[in-house]
């Protein structure tokens, strides 16, 4: 029997004076984040909830949303974490798909969590500084290991979200998997703008830092300046973030150096394929150690992280996690030799049950062995790191060759005057799909359409160049800050290209 409340209960109880969590103005320690955990448990048990019910959360990473997410943990409670900016017609999807029994929203968030709730009579609750609560401490609901404590809506590229379910034991076990992979200890300072209603927040780093005891500050949004003030202010040893994150904060460093960051041991980066000429500028300007993983919701995060030891392989997402399997597959199922592209297979403790109430989704996507099938493209190199490659559905096929868009926006992140590149395809008569760029330049920059096609012709064989051409002030993103292909408008691109073999224009 277990609970993802144990670890904070048991640092509680042996250093409770060690800080827990560091917000804006105010932080906590281990006794006052239990104490507050449990009031917030009891007042869900006052208020009726049983065990495994399930209970919308809806809020910033603020130090109030771990007090409630393990409230609902400690009440044995089932939390449905989401997106800050869901519409009304989002949180009432997902508060109807799950079966909440409760909806709670940050005090200062607009009215769609709370409309959303009274039209399908659902209660709501205002989640506010300090999480003031009056009713009774209540005991520890001890589960199963097997039983779902989160469920995670997925992004939902393809028809409707759909609910992954994440049991205590793949919350738990990521958070030790974690804490290994960054060797963190008690005296770590982690520090994330991440939103914690994301796996990656959730589990690689809110998780991993409660596991061994450390110190966690929080961004309730991101931006670099701030993420620069409170790398200083609370001398952080360890931050996680995504690509575009370190690629603001270095445009954001201004003429620091090393020195300003001595604490800094290292950056953890995932959701989305980190390029190279990042990764380097990273570690030169800030004195750290710059290493990316790989995982996906249905896997709580975890699947490959690069060794500190080793240090990271550019363009690879390094080795199996401890506990974890990683294979590339082929479309039979076996398993592709080094060097071949292939689908990516996770086996392990964090992957999840299943898709809640989907169960032929759940079969498609988890073998009965146990192998969950990941959508990406990957491969292997001979010393076992992998490489993703793309999505399976993001593939470019222009004219029967296969175009990855990572390999092509890893050429364009190397252009002095590209701040961010996104790679799509589009539909053309004749090959089939185009390969087709959103460039988002440097400001003050004179760069031309012409330029970006003629910096990737010389680095890339031909099918694979760019023969559109888009200029944007900056890239649709996700919550995490990671750009949102699916938000790209391909009918303007397919459109436009009556214009030229490589057209531009701002969009």
């Amino acid at each position: 029997m277990a609970s993802v409340f144990d670890p904070v209960c048991r640092h509680a109880a042996v250093t409770p004076d060690n800080i827990a969590l560091r917000g804006a103005t105010d932080q906590w320690t281990y006794l006052q984040l239990r104490d507050a955990t449990m009031r917030y448990a009891g007042a869900l048990a006052a208020a009726g909830l049983s065990p495994g019910d399930r209970v919308l959360l809806a809020a910033p990473s603020v130090p109030e949303f771990v007090v409630a997410y393990l409230g609902i943990q400690a009440a044995g409670c089932v939390v449905v974490p989401v997106n800050t900016m869901s519409t009304r017609a989002e949180a009432e999807y997902v508060l109807g798909d799950a079966g909440c029994s409760l909806a709670i929203a940050w005090h200062a968030l607009g009215p769609a969590v709370a409309e959303a709730a009274a039209a399908l009579s659902v209660p709501s609750w205002a989640l506010s500084p300090g999480t003031p609560v009056t009713a009774a401490p209540a005991d520890v609901v001890d589960r199963d290991r097997d039983e779902t404590a989160a469920i995670l809506y997925t992004s939902g590229t393809t028809g409707r979200p759909k609910g992954a379910q994440l049991t205590v034991g793949n919350l738990l076990s990521a958070g030790e998997i974690g804490a290994e992979c960054s060797r963190a200890s008690s005296a770590d300072r982690t520090g994330t703008g991440l939103p914690l209603f994301h796996v990656f927040g959730q589990a690689s780093v809110m998780m991993a830092t409660l596991t061994v005891g450390g110190s966690m500050s929080l961004l309730a949004r991101f931006d670099p300046a701030s993420m620069l003030e409170m790398l200083r202010r609370d001398r952080l040893t360890i931050m996680a973030g995504v690509p575009t994150m370190w690629n603001a904060m270095l445009h954001a460093a201004g003429d620091a150096n090393p020195a300003d960051f001595a604490g800094l041991r290292v950056a953890v980066s995932g959701g989305a394929s980190l390029p190279g000429e990042i990764a380097r500028a990273f570690e030169a300007r800030f004195g750290c150690t710059i290493l990316e993983g790989y995982g996906l919701t249905e896997t709580t995060a975890f699947g490959t992280f690069n060794d500190l030891d080793r240090g990271a392989k550019t363009g690879y997402t390094g080795r199996a996690v401890p506990r974890m399997q990683v294979r590339v597959c082929d479309d039979n199922g076996d398993e592709c030799p080094p060097g071949s592209v292939g689908e990516v297979h996770i086996k392990g403790p964090t992957v999840m049950r299943g898709y809640w109430n989907r169960p032929a989704d759940t079969a498609a996507a988890i073998s009965s062995d146990g192998w969950f099938r990941t959508g990406d493209l990957g491969e292997t190199d001979t010393d076992g790191d992998l490489r993703i490659v793309d999505r399976v559905k993001d593939l470019i096929i222009r004219g029967g060759y296969n175009v990855y868009p990572g390999e092509v926006e890893e050429v364009l992140y190397e252009h002095p005057d590209i701040v961010e590149a996104a790679v799509i395809g589009v539909p053309d008569d004749h090959y089939g799909e185009e390969v087709a760029a959103l460039v988002a330049a440097r400001p003050g920059a004179d760069l031309g359409a012409a330029e970006v096609s003629n910096w990737a012709r010389e680095r890339l064989s031909a099918y694979k160049i760019p023969r559109i051409v888009r200029f944007v002030d900056a890239l649709p993103k996700g919550p995490t800050g990671k750009i949102l292909k699916r938000s790209i408008d391909r009918g303007a691109l397919t459109r436009d290209t009556a214009l030229g073999d490589v057209a531009a224009r701002r969009l």
